[in-house]
């Protein structure tokens, strides 16, 4: 890694090491934006002592995440050193999965049943609309010719729409999982703790260590439930630690007798 100059060029260059830590700091709580990094430096006390009160502006941050990708993959899988040390001997790993939100608003995220539902919204919009051309028709004076141009605008925006969810519908028909996400196509809708609530995003399974709090393993995919989930990360978490036996941990989320026997792979096995 190389140091970064800041916009002012008077100002010496940011040591490697302060930029990693305000990268690693954003990306464990969740802060991409280069910009809302460049505030947290300089408003956030924990921030602030990692940097020794350092602050960087935001093109500084970007450019190091810019020109330094493959080096900072690199730091990141540098925890597997710790297999040399002797940290993960009679490894227990507890495994869970977090929603994470994806930059795709849930109005541009179809299943069958909220097309539906937008479809039959729309109709009922035509029908009020007709219903007022049909009232003016009768009676020119109950409805002002302005409001009959903006009626007819308001009913061909509505075809339109009509138009597109039709074409929506085609593209669910096709989906293995009868999702289509607009913004982010690999964004998926999935229900969450709360009761009628939910997200569009993704399902972060990771895989802790219980002794050192080390993630082992991590997978991203977009599954709303964890029932097909156990023996992937848990292979993953296998291969990462180089035991050849591991200990799984995992709720009852997790529970799919399939996924438990194949835990049980030829070459070594996790025991649930």
């Amino acid at each position: 890694m190389k140091e970064h100059c800041p916009l002012r060029l008077d100002d010496p260059g940011y040591h490697p090491a302060t930029l990693l830590k305000i990268y690693i700091y954003g990306y464990l709580n969740r802060i991409q934006s280069s910009r809302r990094l460049e505030r947290e430096s300089q408003r956030n006390v924990e921030l602030m002592w990692l940097t020794g009160r350092l602050s960087p502006d935001f093109k500084t941050i970007a450019d190091f995440r810019r020109d330094n990708g493959p080096a900072i993959r690199q730091v990141c899988g540098q925890f597997v050193e710790c297999r040399g040390m002797g940290l993960f001997e009679n490894a227990v790993i507890v495994i869970d999965g977090s929603k994470f939100k994806a930059v795709n608003n849930r109005d541009k995220n179809f299943t069958p049943h909220k097309l539906k539902a937008r479809q039959q919204q729309l109709e009922q919009s035509i029908g009020r609309y007709l219903t007022e051309l049909d009232r003016a028709d009768r009676d020119a004076s109950l409805v002002p010719g302005e409001r009959v141009e903006h009626l007819n605008e308001k009913i061909a925006s509505v075809r339109k729409q009509m138009r597109k969810l039709k074409a929506i519908g085609k593209e669910l028909a096709n989906a293995p999982d009868h999702q289509v996400s607009l913004t982010d196509p690999d964004a998926r809708s999935m229900a969450t703790s709360g009761r009628g609530t939910g997200i569009v995003g993704y399902n972060v399974q990771t895989a802790v260590d219980t002794k050192h709090h080390l993630i082992v393993a991590h997978e991203v995919v977009n599954q709303g439930h964890d029932r097909e989930q156990l023996a992937s990360i848990a292979k993953r978490a296998k291969a990462s630690t180089g035991e050849d036996e591991l200990r799984v941990l995992a709720d009852r989320g997790y529970f799919n007798s399939q996924e438990i026997l194949n835990d049980h792979w030829p070459y070594g096995r996790c025991r649930p």
